[in-house]
């Protein structure tokens, strides 16, 4: 079976020669690369021909934010709009005007409307840099209180959302047969997740969840309407697996929260891909106690980047348990395990006895490291992991359960059914 083949039947519960292993090393790798101090047999290697000499999957999930065409292309990340070429869809702002400005490390956008203007900061220094990152970190957020929701909703009512077939595909391309490649819509999963996570910072957010809860909704239904276009423009892509939402987490989107305002909308899109018989992937990389069964409901197939303990509270044991035939993990392993600062050499192979042991049959799983393999992590280790792979053998099969049929449904800001 091919790497590809592998993950799309773990997806699905059918058996497969080995556990996909697909870790991902994309923040590993511009590291050391960027550092001169890749493995010396791997000097001047793509990432790609890394891992088609390791024999590993190609993880193709999460984008590479900094791979660009354009410097423009992620010129509106502050509004948690990208545009990136690998992406099955294109967002174009339309009835505003829009002035970019860079200084050094800083990126500064100014979006003057009818209805307002407003201005956001990204930065991305050197720091950031050497450690891989290629996600650009908000300094200036575009709402700085309850006046700006005027303006932002005005830009979303006005977005237009257009399929990129052909940049997907050149991406699909490029990933082939060694993984799954993605097809990246957004790392917020709702209009309210967007507000919460990209658009202001989390203390105002919560703030105006209080105090100016019917402006924040009505801005929400606004850009409520953005996503719908983007869910129509991407029904029809080349895409199989669609990722859609990230960074889940129990203190921050709490259980409430994610069932108010974010489970409808990953119900609503994997209801329209599993129309289309394509699935959905949502970025779990957080702390996950109490929103199990939320991810349940939603009905998303692949359960991306689970990070347990010791990174969190809950076991992979318990995580698999609880998605037994209803949602694929992808990940699992977590980070810490590969850094000897963190994971003496005494404590590595015991750990790693007991986590493959408690695979069972080793269905539903796509395993890797979450949320990501950091520069420091020790490439004896990741390659142990890879060896353990080998060594569990054949996966069998187990079915996914099915859901009940997903309705056609619109919702309201409020992640309600209209």
């Amino acid at each position: 079976m091919t790497h590809r083949e592998r993950m799309l039947a773990a997806m699905n519960g059918k058996p497969t020669d080995r556990i996909p292993w697909a870790p991902r090393l994309d923040l590993w790798y511009n590291a050391h690369k960027r550092a001169g101090t890749l493995p010396r047999q791997y000097k001047g290697a793509s990432l790609r021909e890394i891992t088609d000499d390791l024999d590993y999957g190609y993880h193709a999930i999460v984008p590479l934010f900094k791979d660009l065409r354009n410097p423009l292309d992620d010129a509106h990340r502050a509004l948690g709009v990208y545009n990136l070429w690998s992406m099955p869809y294109a967002t174009r702002l339309e009835n505003v005007d829009v002035e970019v400005t860079e200084a050094g490390d800083e990126t500064h956008v100014e979006y003057r409307t009818p209805v307002g203007t407003l201005s956001t900061t990204v930065l991305y220094d050197e720091v950031m840099r050497r450690a891989g990152v290629s996600l650009t970190h908000i300094s200036e957020y575009a709402i700085k209180d309850h006046r700006d929701y005027a303006a932002v909703g005005y830009i979303f009512e006005n977005a237009r959302a257009v399929p990129n077939d052909e940049g997907y595909q050149e991406f699909d391309d490029y990933v082939g047969d060694r993984g799954i490649a993605a097809g990246f819509l957004s790392l917020a999963a709702s209009p309210m997740h967007l507000l919460q996570r990209e658009l202001m910072p989390y203390e105002l957010f919560f703030y105006e969840l209080h105090d100016h809860p019917d402006e924040l909704a009505q801005c929400a239904e606004s850009i409520g309407s953005y996503f719908e276009r983007v869910f129509e423009a991407v029904s029809d892509s080349p895409a199989d697996v669609c990722l859609f939402g990230a960074n889940y987490d129990a203190t921050v989107t709490y259980p409430p929260f994610f069932r108010q305002y974010i489970l409808p909308w990953l119900k609503r899109f994997a209801g329209i891909l599993h129309r289309k018989e394509k699935l959905l992937l949502t970025h779990t990389d957080g702390e996950n106690a109490g929103l199990l069964d939320y991810y349940i409901e939603s009905d998303i197939d692949v359960a991306d980047s689970i990070c347990p303990d010791p990174m969190t509270s809950l076991t992979f044991k318990e995580v698999r348990d609880h998605f037994r035939g209803r949602i694929t993990i992808m990940g699992g392993i977590p980070s810490v395990c590969l850094m000897k600062d963190t994971m003496p050499d005494l404590n590595f192979d015991p750990y790693m006895d007991t986590f493959f042991s408690e695979l069972d049959s080793g269905d539903h799983l796509i395993l890797g490291i979450s949320d990501t393999t950091p520069p420091a992590a020790d490439f004896e280790r990741i390659k142990a992991i890879g060896e353990r792979v080998l060594d569990f053998g054949p996966v069998g099969s187990s079915g996914r359960i099915p859901s009940a049929a997903p309705a056609d449904l619109r919702l309201s800001p409020n992640g309600e059914e209209d």
